[in-house]
């Protein structure tokens, strides 16, 4: 008889699959002629109506519970924009191949309506005419807003909401986004992205929370806590998904979906952190890195996939893969030697759901592979009732039609609101030569630059079409930066000529003939939206084009402001000197243009501060908590500006630094507190950040590493006292062994400019004094 890993055996406990039955609890349950409707499911319940389930099914049923195809392989558009679905397709989908899960909008976003007629169709078909009646899992990627779902509310992107430095924000966002995205009967979120942007290069560095591992695990936390709520069962929440599991975001070329390389020292101190994050905020699902990871593709890793993932962090729910990247193994990995084997090597890895997404070949494979008893039913069952699990707490079984009471909270005007709030906070003021913003209303202002009247660069890839490009589908009540300070100064007030494209230049003497006649310039330059692989780029400076508009702006001595809307941190050494002020959109959604031109005329306070260092050069990419080495003479540590950098309207002073206990033991933890006083005359919002600097470690310690933060909000002249909660862990590092260490001596804390030392005592079970 063929023995497996005994992984396999333990994963079937932990879901609950296999094994006898033991009857625990009395569940209310009616039985229908295609199924079970489980009226009130108990958690012992739910584990054991899992197992009855699987009892049921086929190999060929169970292994189309692992399939997710795309809404394009089962439908089309109409002359509306409307996704129609081929009702031949559909049945061979879920009739035929018994598919259970399928994602993606089929090209571009749909409306609330459109969505509903397509999941109900696809529910009829998998709950009335299928024999076990197990609904469809839809999923979808809704990461800054439901922004698949026409007039839906698009936040900005994560890198935005990072430099908000606001967890209930973030929190809040992501539960207007699990409302919306359900109301359009969509279940499951793609969402939270917890890559750490380290790599500005990356095409997707606008989709993460920034460069440290403590401020993506805390809003990655948070989004996913906003998302799911306190049960998956409540129709206003979606299952969300932690992704890119393990290692994306830090490509060595900067080129998406290309080999990353990190020691597995790093990998625990940095790249896990925030999966481990997410882990205890019990996210429900995750997807795999499209890649590799020091030659070894995440898709093929058990390493990775099972004695990280569900033996170390715990994960309990189930593992997607990215977009076609079983087969990748074979056609672009080149570990496997065809696509049987590459089937086998993913789920024998811990691949519980395959996103193919178009054909029925991993069916048909995975199927001769259990058949021939070279992937054990064990390893079906534990990966069926892996997904299985998430549509029973989902509540699908027992409602798997969209909510009609949703409708009426769609895109209401609190969530506008909100949006707004967010847009505004998100804004990061990174110049302000002799205060030259805000500008005063009354001033005469030339509006110039590529992205000054374009909604798609202030929103980016993921909106409405996956590169975010269409502008023709955004919606036209939105202002663009230039609407907006039109609205704000009046037409007559504003010029505007765009000088410039992204890539090219196009009338640069209109430009300066209306320079002329304004008090000052505003140009707004970036990047055109993208994302993915289309986003790659070889150099991070700014194009040509933009740095010679502003060249010849400057020649005219007029003040120049620079607005930038930009999903990643493009160089602008050159312009710099040039611009008298600089403020930071990032990727800033719908209410971008309100919000940029409330910040420029003073009716909003920028308060955002950067979630990550903004390179001065293309060959020096180097992250705030880097290592003594790298500032030491005659080395320097010289960013555009650095993490955490953010300018206000007013000024804020620190003073009174102090911890509860200036000696402590690995046990205890340290409330650390500071006073935080407005001096200025200017309501404004400050993000307090607490830095912690080991001084000395067995391993290299970084230079500082952020421990703790928080938003708050203070009327000229009021004062704050801000606590931070240092917990054993922050005081802890990977070691030489690759585990959690915890070493006695002298730690620095750093509140502005502020500092103080405390001790970590050895105790009788200590590891002796440095």
């Amino acid at each position: 008889m063929q023995r497996w890993p005994c992984y396999i055996v333990c994963a079937l406990a932990l879901t609950g699959c296999g094994g006898s039955e033991t009857e625990v609890e009395k569940n209310e349950f009616r039985v229908s002629e295609k199924g079970i409707r489980y009226e009130r499911m108990k958690p012992l319940g739910l584990d054991r109506e899992v197992r009855r389930l699987l009892a049921k099914m086929t190999l060929a049923e169970k292994v189309g519970q692992m399939t997710q195809v795309t809404l394009e392989a089962v439908a089309e558009d109409d002359e509306q924009g409307n996704a129609v679905l081929d009702e031949e397709k559909l049945r061979t989908a879920i009739l035929t191949h018994h598919v259970g899960s399928i994602l993606n909008c089929g090209g571009q976003a749909r409306t609330v309506d459109n969505w509903r007629a397509i999941i109900t169709t696809l529910q009829d078909l998998a709950t009335q005419e299928t024999r076990l009646a197990i609904p469809i899992l839809y999923g979808i990627d809704s990461v800054h807003g439901a922004n698949y779902v026409r007039g839906a509310t698009i936040f900005p992107q994560n890198i935005a909401m990072a430099a908000t430095g606001n967890i209930d924000l973030v929190k809040a966002s992501a539960e207007v986004t699990a409302l919306e995205t359900r109301a359009a009967g969509i279940p499951w979120n793609f969402n939270p992205v917890l890559g750490l942007a380290r790599q500005p290069l990356w095409s997707r560095h606008f989709e993460t929370y920034g460069e440290d591992a403590y401020v993506v695990s805390v809003l990655g936390a948070a989004t996913i806590e906003g998302s799911q709520g306190s049960a998956l069962s409540d129709s206003r929440r979606v299952a969300a998904c932690m992704k890119h599991y393990l290692g994306y975001s830090v490509p060595r070329s900067g080129q998406d979906r290309t080999p990353a390389a990190i020691s597995d020292r790093e990998l625990r101190e940095l790249f896990l952190k925030p999966f481990a994050a997410a882990v205890r905020a019990n996210v429900a699902t995750v997807m795999v890195n499209s890649s590799e990871i020091n030659g070894l593709p995440v898709h093929a890793s058990p390493y990775y996939l099972r004695t990280i993932l569900r033996e170390e962090l715990g994960f309990k729910g189930f593992v997607v893969s990215d977009w076609k990247d079983i087969m990748n193994l074979y056609e672009r990995e080149k570990v496997a030697a065809s696509q049987r084997e590459a089937v086998k090597m993913a789920v024998m890895a811990g691949i519980d759901m395959s996103m193919v997404p178009y054909d029925y070949d991993f069916c048909r494979h995975l199927i001769d592979l259990v058949e021939k008893e070279e992937v054990p039913m064990a390893r079906i069952d534990q990966a069926v009732g892996a997904i299985l699990r998430v549509k029973f707490r989902l509540g699908l079984f027992e409602r798997p039609y969209p909510d009609p009471d949703l409708v009426e909270s769609f895109a209401a005007a609190s969530a506008q609101r909100l949006n707004l709030r967010a847009a505004r906070e998100c804004l990061t003021l990174l110049k302000n030569e002799q205060s030259r913003l805000p500008l005063a209303k009354t001033a005469r202002v030339l509006v110039t630059g590529p992205g000054a009247d374009l909604l798609s660069t202030m929103n980016g890839g993921w909106t409405l079409t996956r590169q975010g490009d269409q502008e023709s589908l955004y919606p036209q009540e939105k202002d663009t930066i230039l609407e907006a300070i039109q609205k704000k100064l009046g037409s007559d007030h504003v010029k505007y000529a765009p000088g410039v494209g992204f890539d090219s230049v196009k009338d640069l003497n209109a430009v300066l003939h209306l320079a002329a006649e304004v008090d000052v310039i505003i140009a707004c330059l970036g990047e055109p939206s993208y994302c993915e692989t289309p986003g790659n780029i070889t150099d991070l400076t700014l194009s040509e084009p933009q740095r010679t508009l502003i060249g010849v702006l400057a020649e005219t001595e007029k003040p120049i402001v620079v607005v930038l809307t930009q999903g990643r941190p493009r160089i602008v050494r050159d312009i710099v000197d040039q611009a008298q002020a600089i403020l930071l959109a990032y990727l800033p959604g719908m209410e971008g243009g309100t919000a940029i031109a409330d910040a420029l005329f003073g009716d909003v306070n920028p308060s955002g501060k950067l979630p990550f260092t903004y390179p001065k050069h293309t060959g020096m990419f180097t992250p705030y908590d880097h290592k003594h080495s790298e500032e030491a003479p005659p080395n320097r540590f010289d960013p555009q500006w650095p993490f955490g950098h953010g300018l206000s309207y007013t000024r804020f002073a620190y003073r009174g630094l102090n911890a509860d206990r200036f000696e402590f033991k690995q046990t205890e933890s340290v409330t650390v507190t500071v006073e935080v006083t407005n001096v200025g005359e200017r309501r404004g919002q400050e993000i307090v950040q607490l830095f912690l600097s080991d001084q000395v470690a067995t391993v290299t310690p970084p230079v500082r590493r952020l421990r703790g933060f928080q938003k708050i909000e203070l009327r000229p002249g009021q004062s704050e006292i801000v606590k931070f909660l240092l917990r054993p862990e922050a005081f802890s590092f990977i070691g030489v062994e690759n585990v959690p260490v915890w070493e006695p001596g002298d730690f620095d804390l750093h509140v502005g400019d502020l500092s103080q030392t405390i001790t970590l005592v050895a105790d009788l079970k200590g590891t002796g004094k440095k």
